[in-house]
């Protein structure tokens, strides 16, 4: 049995060790790939981030003492992936959804 899964592009980072732990990359490798064969994740791995847009989210990773996060968004098509970044703060930065919503804005020009 083969799995159907979504092609993930990147509009925006990269997951590379380092700076990430090998550790971190491989777990958000995984949960990309779930996402990618259509598993709707919850917190505390992804939650939803409707000030960026409809249909994007945010995926949680914890290594050791870092907090990443991939800022995705779920087409019909593809996963879009606009934002990789260290986590420092309780919120999401304005920089942070103000660049996301540029670049998706770039990737579907009106």
């Amino acid at each position: 049995m083969t799995i159907d899964r979504k092609p993930v592009i990147w509009v925006y980072g990269e997951l590379k060790s380092p700076p990430m732990s090998s550790a971190a990359r491989i777990e958000a490798g995984y949960l990309l790939g779930l996402v990618q064969e259509g598993v709707s994740l919850g917190m505390p791995q992804s939650r939803p981030m409707p000030q960026i847009g409809s249909r994007c989210h945010e995926l949680r990773v914890r290594a050791e003492d870092t907090n990443w996060r991939i800022i995705y968004r779920i087409d019909d098509r593809a996963i879009l992936v606009v934002d990789i970044f260290r986590k420092k703060t309780a919120t999401t930065s304005k920089r942070v959804i103000e660049a996301c919503k540029k670049r998706l804005r770039a990737y579907n020009p009106k």
